[in-house]
């Protein structure tokens, strides 16, 4: 069929400013007229133009509510505007994470390669006619435009005034792989559907020891959980844990996609995932069925994930640092070293022990997938994270939920190579973690997110935490006042990180308190929400003294919430009593 393209007028709309996740908003945003395709057209046209024209793009996403209108107007948008071959996953799904290796690993039958991709989610928000959509543009590094591409797109959703669509193109079938071939003013345009789980299983079995995994989940001793959350993850649970694994059918749970996510909150956590939570013995009652050995869950788009074991949680920043600490002797991919590690600078310092430790060059960066990247891209990183559930190496340039879970069974499989038959008991995850903690000591850490705040009353807390910064003497005062058996402050700032790969410098990026005994308190406004803001607070102490390893985090911790809630008059600005959100 031959296409005709139509300029199309439009002008520009207010809140179009993408963040570090790139743009989201409600359904009932992006469906206002010409909304998409304004934010489609400004980054096309902050791409220089071999980036575009005749080139090849990936657009697929989580599958959430509006995703299947977005990519038909995406692929109309994509041939009007010169571009050679667009691909999509089956059914519009393609994890974050397999999206990232499909752009670097994937090639066309004409050995045709990805130059970038849009995918379509908001993540762990909620989906639905009433909940979250979302949108980003990744590079040809398989990693999220950097803010020179973003900034670009911003200044250029404010100036549009029209666009090119191909609007007689017809509804492309994607339920069903193939390709299907236009003729367009600028030549021929191929729309491919492809199997979604191809290129990341095949990328996953050139990292991991499958055969050694699908020893330790065939042992009768060994039992499993994986909660997809109604995510894209589903899309690849089945593929990798039960076909090529060897798992029992009945170690997945809520492995089925769905645009609303079964009209769950896909947020990996003890609060949202709350049947694995329950299931792994962690929940409120007992269920009187013994747990499985070890449990994981993964939020919309697959790219992060929580880490269980028997009525034990892993926090992602102790997760982050055991597999750095493991991943030479039990993962393939890293047997011949690491190159270094980094993690985001809320993240506990846990990460930071390990890489002094093993003499590993470490960074503390930005929250921000994009800052890992560039590190990877230099050949400075290979294992990196963030405390908001999200694990990653240099394979591709986004965190990866399946990938962490492959790691830590990696690890499990490694460290019961000998246990597996006869009776010899098995080391756990609890195992792991308290003889990590035993070697390395332990960072008590938790985090409180206060969601959906007045945007301005957010501010202004975070003006007040700022201002008291000016004078460490009062701050000591006002801390010891609250509570005098925490320590002093010893220093306070606004964290500021110079890249030292392009030596960018990005500001703002949370405020820190520093107590002389290692604890912090950090406080930053994320931009991950679709309306009001989210202030997250993150407060850690770091403890040497093995004996002192096993206390409950939240009674350790008590005396610096206690500190942390009255230094930043939480409920004066917020009106909250409580965060809506402990991880």
């Amino acid at each position: 069929m031959v296409f005709k393209v139509s300029i199309v007028s439009t002008s520009p709309i207010d809140g179009q400013k993408p963040g570090t996740s790139g743009l989201r908003k409600k359904v009932k945003v992006f469906k206002q007229p010409n909304y998409l395709q304004n934010f489609v057209q400004s980054t096309f046209n902050a791409l220089t133009p071999q980036k575009v024209k005749g080139a090849t793009l990936v657009v697929s996403g989580d599958g959430r509510y509006y995703s299947n209108d977005a990519v038909q107007i995406i692929i109309k948008m994509a041939a009007a505007n010169g571009v050679r071959r667009v691909w999509v996953g089956k059914n519009t799904l393609l994890s974050t994470p397999a999206v990232s290796a499909v752009i670097r690993e994937r090639s066309g039958a004409d050995g045709s390669k990805a130059t970038g991709g849009f995918i379509l989610t908001a993540s762990h928000n909620p989906g639905g006619p009433t909940e979250d959509f979302g949108i980003k543009y990744n590079m040809e590094n398989g990693g999220p435009a950097p803010e020179s591409i973003t900034d670009k797109i911003y200044e250029n959703t404010k100036t549009i005034k029209e666009y090119p669509i191909a609007e007689d193109l017809p509804i492309v079938d994607i339920s069903a792989i193939g390709v299907t071939s236009f003729e367009g003013p600028e030549g021929k345009f191929d729309v491919e559907v492809f199997d979604s789980a191809d290129d990341y299983v095949k990328l996953m079995k050139s990292i991991f020891d499958f055969e050694s995994i699908k020893k330790l989940l065939s042992s009768p001793k060994f039992s499993f959980c994986y909660d997809a959350m109604h995510g894209v993850a589903g899309a690849y649970a089945h593929r990798i844990f039960v076909e090529e694994l060897g798992a029992q059918e009945n170690s997945l749970l809520n492995c089925v996609p769905k645009e609303d996510f079964g009209g769950g909150h896909p947020d990996p956590n003890l609060t949202y995932a709350k049947e694995l939570v329950a299931r792994m013995g962690l929940g409120k009652s007992d269920t009187g069925v013994e747990p499985p050995e070890f449990g994981a869950a993964a939020d919309g788009d697959a790219d992060r994930n929580m880490i269980l074991g028997k009525r034990f949680f892993v926090t992602p920043s102790d997760s982050v640092a055991i597999i750095a600490a493991n991943a030479i002797g039990a993962i393939p991919y890293f047997s011949s070293g690491l190159k270094g590690v980094a993690r985001s600078m809320p993240t506990s310092a846990a990460l930071d022990v390990v890489a002094k430790s093993l003499n590993l060059k470490f960074f503390e960066v930005p929250t921000g997938w994009k800052f890992f990247g560039n590190l990877m891209d230099a050949g400075m990183c290979s294992v990196c994270g963030e405390e908001s559930f999200g694990t990653g190496s240099d394979h591709i340039r986004e965190k990866d939920g399946i990938w962490a879970v492959l790691a830590w069974m990696s690890i499990l499989a490694h460290k019961n190579k000998e246990n597996l038959e006869g009776d010899a008991k098995l080391v756990t995850v609890e195992d792991i973690v308290r003889k990590h903690w035993a070697t390395y000591g332990r960072h008590y850490y938790t985090r409180y997110d206060y969601e959906n705040v007045d945007a301005g009353k957010a501010k202004e807390l975070m003006e007040h935490l700022v201002k008291l910064q000016s004078s460490i003497p009062e701050v000591n005062k006002m801390v010891k006042g609250i509570r005098s058996d925490v320590a002093n402050v010893s220093s306070a700032d606004e964290f500021e990180y110079k890249d030292p790969v392009d030596g960018s410098i990005s500001k703002h990026q949370g405020i820190r308190y520093l107590f002389e005994d290692g604890s912090r308190l950090v406080f930053r406004l994320s931009g991950t929400g679709s309306e009001g803001a989210t202030i997250r607070l993150y407060i850690e102490q770091y403890e040497k003294d093995a004996s002192k390893t096993g206390r409950e985090s939240q009674e350790a911790l008590s005396p610096l919430v206690d500190i942390a809630l009255k230094l930043s008059k939480m409920e004066e600005f917020t009106g909250r009593s409580a965060p809506t959100v402990i991880t």
